[in-house]
Parts: structure tokens; sequence; C-alpha cells
């Protein structure tokens, strides 16, 4: 046997050696993609699911209400009112600030170097595209109605936490 065809042989080797390592190693990096991106596409879903009727003011109501009566039995319909409209709207506010750390989750360890590098802006677009069409979505129910301000508590909600991850991230030493 020839050196030529020795060092071919070898060369053959280490090609179907490095490849079965990589494919290998696949299962790893799928299994760690679904781990970053299915709690953020679940956590979507359910954003969009409570864009429907069944979380309409009349139906949060029908659990908000009981519970504040409860808890204060005196209370005027007025504050009752009050209250169901800041306990929604702090619903907004912290549905995407979950979504803004399930996206900062997904993008810092992704497979793809621009997502890693640029994860607070990437993040930051993200929300605001969903949030502006989630209140789009909201046009088409006849039970709900579509505004800005639930746009921009939405938008809050998501970059408040995108910067609380940054801050943390930084006194950790990961910047």
């Amino acid at each position: 046997m020839s050196w030529a065809r020795v060092a071919q042989t070898r060369s053959t080797l280490f090609s179907w050696h490095f490849a079965l390592r990589a494919h290998m190693n696949e299962p790893q990096r799928k299994s760690s993609r679904w781990r970053r991106y299915v709690p953020l596409l679940a956590w979507m879903a359910f954003i969009f699911f409570a864009s429907t009727g069944n979380f309409s003011a009349s139906n949060t109501g029908m659990i908000i209400r009981p519970v504040v009566l409860w808890f204060f039995p005196n209370i005027s319909d007025e504050r009752l009112m009050a209250i169901h409209f800041l306990i929604r709207k702090l619903g907004h506010f912290t549905e995407y600030a979950i979504l803004g750390l399930l996206t900062a989750r997904a993008f810092i360890d992704s497979s793809r170097a621009g997502l890693r590098r640029h994860w607070f802006f990437d993040g930051l677009m993200l929300i605001v595209l969903y949030a502006l069409s989630d209140e789009f979505h909201q046009s088409f129910v006849a039970s709900r109605t579509a505004s800005i301000h639930d746009s921009l508590i939405d938008i809050s909600g998501g970059l408040f936490a995108l910067i609380m991850f940054a801050v943390w991230r930084k006194r950790r030493g990961r910047v």
C-alpha cells in the first residue's frame, strides 16, 4: 500500500470521525434550542389566547370582583372598578415582563452570533412588534378593545424585564 493511499484512508477516517461527532452532538444542540425557544413560543401563545374574549374585562371581573369583595366587603363600586382596572393593567405589564425574560433567555444563548450579540435590541423589537400585533388582534375580538396605551404598558413591561436582566447579567460579570 502506498503512502498516498494510507494518507487518503487516514483522511477519510478522520472525516468520518468528525462527521460522527458532529452528528452525535446535534441532538444536544437541538434539545438546547428546544429548551430555549419552546417556553418563549408557549408564552407567546398564552398571550395570544389572553387576547381573546376569554380574558375580557367582564370575564376577569367575575374572578377579581369576588376576591376583592372578600378582602374589602365595604368597598364602593367606583373603587372596585379602579382596582379591577389596575389589576388588568398590571396583568399587561407582567405578561410582557415574562415575555422579556423568556426572550432574553432564548436570545442570549442563541446559536446565531447576531442574536447573541444584539439580544437586548432584538428582544425589544420582538416585544414591540408582538405588543402591537396583540392589540391589532384584539381589535377583531368583539368583547375586547384595542388600545395603544395597552401596547405602551406591554412594551414597558418587556423593557423593564430586559433592563433588569441586563443589570443582573452585568453584576454577575457576563457583559
